[in-house]
């Protein structure tokens, strides 16, 4: 039987599958091998859509008593990137003084071996009881998040499946374990706008329409003035604009369009859908000015295309949750965690809809670099956070 009480053994199993999205790498079967002689039923549902790679997920469940808690995180991972930057091989699970090397380690497979440890260091000390866990784990995080976490959750829901409260394992730590704990998230729409002018030369524009000066009269309006200043919980909402594109070789040729996409990562100001309306109405407003545009009567012709699934804002307010995962932070390493809106996305926005759910892991400094990895000693560290979060949850 594989030993689940060392969170750097789990994790060093896990990082030597090569789970790249969407390949499950072994990933989800050392999992199983893990979970499945602490008393877990494993189910490993394969969800498929048209246009997307098929995705092989895991659920498994502790059937007990009390409250239902379901710990959720991902096994995929990006790619290395290029080898030659790493100090040792990506899939190898090097440790190096007091820390444990590889692709995924803090992003997130480290979280799931640390909880591993800590529910089976749980179960041990107390064999009279039986919670009700869950794990709730995708190979779909790091890609399209179409056939993962949104698909298991309708999944386990028609199953019967319900649940009181959720922790993703997710690297929330800026600098050192025990920092922060996410609450929420920020809200995010993307949205493409292509401007269609009338190709001709630079030497005679008057026969022409540019659509340069036109994309930088929508998407000036587009950045300015501030959507707000932020709000109790979240900061500012902020626009990105994150890429630009006319196409044209020449620099003697006026081009016939150009498209922008930008990202907007709002807060609980807005909704998805009325921060989209103030985009369209400051698109429409702007499409009249012609001060790049002398001479020309007729408005900036243009298209806005939103990309499909936005995420919502979602802010969690559970102190049964919050305080019990707050207070094992306190016990292990002596301080308090910050209550945190801040970063990107997570399975989190999915997860909100069934149940109460904050994210806490290891420090993530290094995810997505070359050289990922995490220490020793903050691996069992996390284990004793969860371990005691577990008790104070199940009480």
């Amino acid at each position: 039987m594989m030993t689940t009480f060392d969170p750097a053994e789990n994790l060093s199993t896990l990082i030597r599958c090569p789970s790249v999205t969407p390949a499950e790498g072994g990933a989800l079967s050392a999992l199983q091998t893990m979970l499945e002689p602490l008393g877990f039923h494993i189910d490993r549902p394969v969800f498929t859509e048209e246009g997307t790679p098929d995705i092989e997920n895991l659920y498994a469940r502790l059937n007990g008593t009390g409250p239902h808690l379901m710990f959720a995180g991902h096994t995929d991972v990006v790619p290395a990137g290029d080898l030659s930057l790493w100090k040792h091989p990506p899939f190898s699970a090097a440790i190096e003084n007091g820390e444990l090397y590889g692709r995924g380690a803090v992003d997130m497979k480290g979280g799931i071996a640390c909880f591993v440890a800590a529910t089976a260091r749980y179960l041990k000390k107390y064999p009279d009881r039986k919670p009700n866990i869950s794990f709730l784990i995708t190979g779909d995080e790091e890609g399209p998040a179409i056939n993962g976490t949104v698909k298991l959750l309708e999944w386990a829901k028609e199953k019967g499946e319900s649940w009181d409260a959720s922790l993703v394992g997710e690297p929330t730590n800026p600098d050192r374990l025990g920092e922060t704990i996410k609450i929420g998230r920020r809200g995010s729409v993307t949205g493409t706008i292509t401007i269609y002018g009338t190709q001709g030369h630079v030497a005679y524009p008057h026969n022409a329409d540019n659509p340069v000066r036109g994309i930088i009269t929508l998407l000036n309006k587009l950045l300015l003035p501030a959507y707000d200043h932020g709000t109790e919980n979240f900061q500012a909402t902020n626009l990105e604009i994150t890429s630009i594109d006319v196409g044209n070789p020449a620099t003697n040729v006026i081009p016939s369009k150009a498209a922008a996409a930008f990202n907007i990562r709002f807060n609980d100001s807005w909704t998805a859908e009325s921060l989209q309306d103030e985009v369209t109405r400051r698109l429409s407003e702007a499409a009249q000015d012609d001060q790049f545009r002398q001479g020309k009567s007729d408005p900036i012709r243009y298209e806005l295309e939103w990309s499909e699934r936005p995420s919502h804002v979602f802010l969690t307010r559970n102190d049964k949750l919050i305080n019990a995962l707050n207070g094992a932070i306190q016990s292990v390493t002596g301080k308090q965690a910050s209550l945190s809106t801040s970063g990107g996305t997570s399975d989190a926005r999915f997860i909100k809809d069934y149940c109460p759910v904050v994210e806490f892991g290891l420090v993530g400094q290094t995810m997505h670099m070359a050289n990922e990895r995490t220490s020793l000693q903050d691996l069992e560290s996390l284990t004793a956070i969860y371990e005691k979060f577990l008790e104070d949850f199940f009480g």
